[in-house]
């Protein structure tokens, strides 16, 4: 049986997930990585990387990942890296149940049924570390984004009280709040965008128009954006300090959108986050 501390990493077919996926087992971890498509498996596998099929949306496909996964590291995993999720763009009003509850779904539900599958055998083994996506809409919420700060809100609430509830377990829970990464989120969002939202039939629809513009446009579209390996640098703290760190940011928004929000009223930082979306 190999001695390298087995880490899961959800959402590694592209972006954050695959990079994280690509340098935890470069730097000597036993990784299991996963994708939702069965083509994006084949193509990590033959990567040489170890990956299997994860929908977090499908708790049939969680059930299945979990025994696979438990299978490949003998019991013994250390690391959940929760990362697999999309944006959902949108106004509110123009958000429909079913909307939100499929971002729910990906984002805060599937997260926490693979989570709490995975936290037996953790605890029974006396250590592990559980490491949470979020974002600085976790915290500092923007107009025309409303079901994905909503979730990243949920996560963050969920996760400050699995923090609490596992201490003394031996098992350590960290979020990172990244703010603009190098990934195909953008895209994934104009999917969403154009799937889930009337655009043209909105009272938005310019704002609309302007945003599937943005979303449309090829590498960073965002001062102060940064690659995948900001992320990887706190997950790597998180996997291996004594004491990670309950909350990591990643990017100057991230930190900035913290401070402004300690500081500020909510109405002055409701014109800051109306200022900066638009």
């Amino acid at each position: 049986m190999s001695t390298a501390k087995a880490v899961l990493v959800t959402g590694a077919s592209t972006g954050i997930g695959y990079h994280c996926a690509k340098a935890l087992q470069k730097d000597g971890y036993r990784v299991i990585a996963s994708c939702r498509k069965l083509p994006d498996v084949s193509r990590l596998q033959a990567e040489g990387l170890t990956c299997i099929q994860l929908d977090v949306a499908d708790s049939g496909s969680i059930h299945r990942a979990v025994e696979e996964t438990l299978r490949l590291c003998d019991g013994r995993l250390y690391g959940l890296f929760n990362n697999g999720a999309y944006g959902q763009p949108g106004a509110v009003e123009d958000l429909t149940r079913d909307t939100l509850r499929r971002q729910f779904e990906t984002n805060l539900f599937g997260w926490a049924e693979l989570t709490n599958a995975l936290l037996p055998s953790m605890i029974d083994n006396g250590e592990g570390r559980v490491v949470q996506n979020s974002s600085v809409l976790g915290f500092a919420a923007m107009p025309f984004r409303g079901a994905y700060n909503s979730s990243k809100f949920a996560l963050e609430g969920l996760t400050d009280t699995l923090r609490l509830e596992l201490k003394g377990t031996g098992v350590e829970v960290s979020l990172i709040e990244p703010g603009p990464i190098l990934s195909d989120f953008r895209k994934n969002a104009l999917t969403a965008l154009k799937s889930n939202v009337d655009t043209q039939n909105s009272r938005h629809k310019e704002k609309y128009d302007a945003a599937i513009q943005r979303l449309n446009k090829e590498g960073p579209v965002q001062r102060f954006t940064l690659g995948p390996e900001a992320v990887y640098k706190r997950l790597k703290h998180a996997l291996e300090s004594k004491r990670p760190k309950p909350r990591y940011y990643v990017t100057f928004p991230t930190y900035l959108m913290a401070y402004l929000k300690r500081v500020l009223s909510t109405r002055r930082m409701d014109k800051i986050l109306s200022k900066v979306a638009s």
